[in-house]
């Protein structure tokens, strides 16, 4: 009952997410502090952390002094939101070391015997398949969405666990981004020329991402390829391509959706689901073996992370 949500129920202690992202903000910390002097505005990440600090600080407070599950629920969203400032320092982290995406174009080439980030839209060009595609790529964020709001309207019992999988497995991805750099083929082939790349000639570009972030411009076929650049335009940079995480992240959103019980929400994603797999590829934003990876270590990670969870809750 909905009504339920605004009875009194305290509940003490932090959520899972909540303490699973102060470990993250405490390690990004010590690493902004590390590339201080190689980071073009450090300073304004160390305030991104202190206002991240006073918004759990804040809702957590309204909750104490007010409490009951819909205001515990609402706690989550900061922890949520704070994935959008994440993300792109994986890019000032990354940068400071050599990029590898020789390394990767080259296991594509050896075992594919081409580039499928150059092929697969050249093979498949109807403008259907291109928006199918687009669309997968771009409800990304609504099926995690939708499946952390399940959770915690649905299986409120087992939120916790949910949360903790989903946004641990996140901070896993992003920690192997900021000392792993490969920028992916949208910026690699943009950087060398796609005629190197076709011709299976991949330079050693080294720091050149740290100054430059110019990508392949992908032709416009409709509203979600708009939707899809318009989305990288604001919030892309050249990282976080190997292994990839829309690949891995709506995998643990599938494991998640599967977890809960519900099929609606897993077959109603599931087709979703598979375009958006494809279209990691097929829009150029992951070498193959990087959304093959992804899949691999989504996997792991949702075991791994689980696991841990129950290790700390018997502890």
């Amino acid at each position: 009952m909905i009504k339920d949500y605004f009875k009194k129920d305290y509940e003490p202690g932090l959520w899972s997410v909540e303490i699973i992202t102060l470990i993250y903000m405490l390690f990004t910390t010590v690493l902004t502090i590390i590339y201080w002097n190689g980071i073009e505005d450090p300073m304004s990440m160390i305030i991104t952390r202190v206002f991240m600090l006073a918004a759990m600080s804040a809702v957590y407070g309204i909750y104490y002094f007010h409490p009951c599950r819909a205001l515990r629920i609402v706690r989550v969203i900061p922890t949520l939101l704070g994935l959008i400032f994440w993300y792109p320092e994986t890019y000032d982290y990354c940068s400071q070391l050599p990029y590898l995406d020789h390394v990767f174009a080259g296991i594509d080439q050896a075992l594919f015997g081409c580039q499928p980030a150059l092929e697969f839209n050249q093979v498949v060009t109807s403008t259907f398949w291109s928006e199918a595609f687009n669309m997968g790529y771009y409800a990304y964020y609504y099926m995690m969405g939708a499946t952390i709001i399940f959770y915690l309207l649905c299986r409120y019992s087992q939120a916790d666990k949910a949360g903790f999988i989903f946004l641990a497995s996140f901070f896993l991805y992003y920690v192997i981004y900021e000392f792993l750099p490969v920028a992916g083929p949208q910026y690699y082939f943009k950087a060398v020329g796609t005629e190197a790349a076709v011709t299976g000639v991949f330079p050693d570009v080294g720091y050149y991402f740290k100054t430059h972030t110019e990508m392949l411009m992908p032709e416009i076929k409709g509203i979600f390829s708009q939707l899809v650049l318009g989305a990288q335009e604001v919030g892309e940079r050249p990282t976080a391509a190997f292994p990839s995480s829309h690949v891995g992240m709506s995998t643990v959103t599938m494991l998640l959706a599967l977890k809960s019980g519900n099929k609606w929400l897993f077959w109603v994603m599931f087709p979703v689901y598979l375009l958006l797999c494809c279209a990691t590829v097929y829009i150029q934003a992951h070498y193959l073996i990087d959304s093959i990876c992804g899949f691999i270590c989504a996997v792991a990670f949702f075991f791994l992370t689980g696991w841990a969870y129950d290790k700390i809750h018997k502890a």
